[in-house]
């Protein structure tokens, strides 16, 4: 019997490839049936791959595959049906203010009981300085590589900046002092902090709040850390409740956005595009894959755990929405609840390492595009500002423009040309994001190894 079970499960995996490669086939044929302006043909075969995915998936079910499918498929909507893409933004917003509302409470119970519940109270300093170390090292690499493809790339020569644009005003939020990213750490209001998605601020005062209940009697802290236990769990079941909800988001804020700006969006500045991804693929090659070997961390172990989180990441371009999944897969992949409840939060503002390859690119491309030849000298300087404007970045879509206006500001760069990315800045995001998401579940794992706290691995 169980080897009549193993020859119907290997026949079933080998119909299923087939399958997927008819879909394949007939997807490609789609598209070129378009190119030769047979269109209703050519949505049809693509339509018809996608059905022939879906039942696939239905096969074997996953988070990550419905997320991806989902995304094609709004690819497809937004093509095919743009005024009706246009309308579908409602499941990506359901899904991000549901996410929204479990973050503060989920990060709050969790370093909470992580902190009074175990005795960690003496390992937060030393996990804090550890965190701050490798985030400072690992997003001034991601800084350098972003520099250093652009420069080879020259991506923003010849760019022209429509003369309407060149009359944009300059940005008036200047660039933080490192007092001022200090003091923004700490919440001045917890329930305002908790109401605009401070993360860090909460993360901050959690932290405070677990240490204060540790240093209680026992009889005094157990009855609260009982509760806030329960209430973790209960926030993780709410997670995978949520999760539900994630492929039906995706592929609506895919069909909205294709549908609203087209792809053709893309094509004055395809070349940016194209540079932004390889230098994305180059960072993970040159950092964090030697990381992932340095501290012994099983690369195609941590693959899987890392890919629903970041897959989520891609569609939604928020890291926020990602951030109770994340935390969920990386304890599951062996990392201690209260050093996961610790770094990725940090993470979220000081470890955004797709955001910082994209800020010291979209540096180079605003003076390339200016016609403007940076020396050696004052990329280094452009580099020393954005190691802290970069800080404290929110884990919400654009705000790495907020930064790099009030960079280019700071060191007397155009903001004209930064206009030009805009039109593409979603697309860049969606790569930005999930770098973002699997650099903070990659932070927590490193950090485990070096506590001697990877269960399992």
């Amino acid at each position: 019997m169980p080897t009549e079970l193993a020859t119907a499960s290997r026949t079933q995996s080998r119909f299923l490839r087939i399958a997927a490669l008819i879909g394949v086939v007939l997807f490609a044929a789609g598209a070129a049936a378009g190119l030769f302006h047979l269109v209703a043909t050519g949505i049809a075969l693509r339509w018809v791959a996608i059905a022939l995915w879906s039942a696939i998936a239905i096969r074997r079910p996953s988070l990550m595959l419905w997320t991806v499918l989902a995304m094609v498929a709004g690819v497809e909507i937004g093509l095919d049906a743009p005024h009706f893409a246009a309308g579908l933004r409602l499941p990506g917003d359901l899904f991000l203010r549901l996410v929204r509302m479990i973050v503060a409470p989920l990060i709050f119970a969790t370093i909470t009981t992580g902190i009074a519940g175990h005795g960690q109270l003496r390992a937060v300093g030393r996990l804090a300085v550890k965190a701050l170390i490798y985030f400072e090292v690992v997003t001034t690499l991601g800084l350098v590589i972003g520099t250093v493809a652009m420069n080879l790339s020259g991506a923003g020569w010849g760019v022209q900046v429509p003369p309407a644009q060149e009359a944009a005003p300059a940005a008036t939020q200047p660039v933080q002092t490192w007092q001022q990213t200090v003091l923004n750490l700490f919440p001045e209001n917890i329930a305002q902090a908790v109401a605009q998605n401070q993360i860090l601020q909460v993360a901050i005062f959690s932290v405070l709040f677990g240490c204060a209940l540790a240093v209680l009697a026992e009889p005094k802290r157990a009855p609260l850390v009982s509760v806030l236990q329960s209430l973790t769990d209960v926030m993780f079941q709410m997670t995978r409740f949520i999760m539900y909800l994630a492929p039906i988001a995706a592929g609506g804020a895919i069909a909205y956005t294709v549908g609203r700006t087209g792809l053709s969006t893309l094509l004055p500045l395809v070349r940016l595009v194209f540079t932004y991804y390889a230098a994305l693929a180059a960072f993970s090659a040159l950092v964090l894959v030697p990381i992932l070997l340095v501290f012994r961390i099983p690369l195609r172990r941590f693959v899987t755990a890392v890919g629903e989180p970041t897959a989520i990441g891609f569609a939604t371009t928020t890291s926020e929405a990602a951030l109770p999944l994340a935390m969920e897969r990386m304890e599951e992949f062996g990392v201690p609840r209260w050093i996961v409840s610790f770094v990725i939060p940090t993470g979220y503002s000081f470890n955004m390492t797709g955001s910082s390859v994209y800020l010291s690119m979209a540096a180079v491309f605003v003076a390339q595009a200016a016609g403007l030849h940076l020396t050696l000298g004052r990329q280094i300087a452009i580099l020393a500002i954005l190691v802290v404007a970069s800080k404290g970045i929110a884990g919400i879509p654009r705000a790495t423009l907020v930064v790099l206006l009030a960079t280019a500001s700071a060191i007397a760069l155009p903001t004209a040309p930064i206009l030009l990315i805009l039109g593409i800045d979603t697309i860049m995001d969606m790569g930005r994001t999930a770098m973002n998401v699997l650099g903070n579940c990659m932070a927590s794992a490193v950090i485990a190894r070096t506590e001697g706290e990877l269960n399992g691995v």
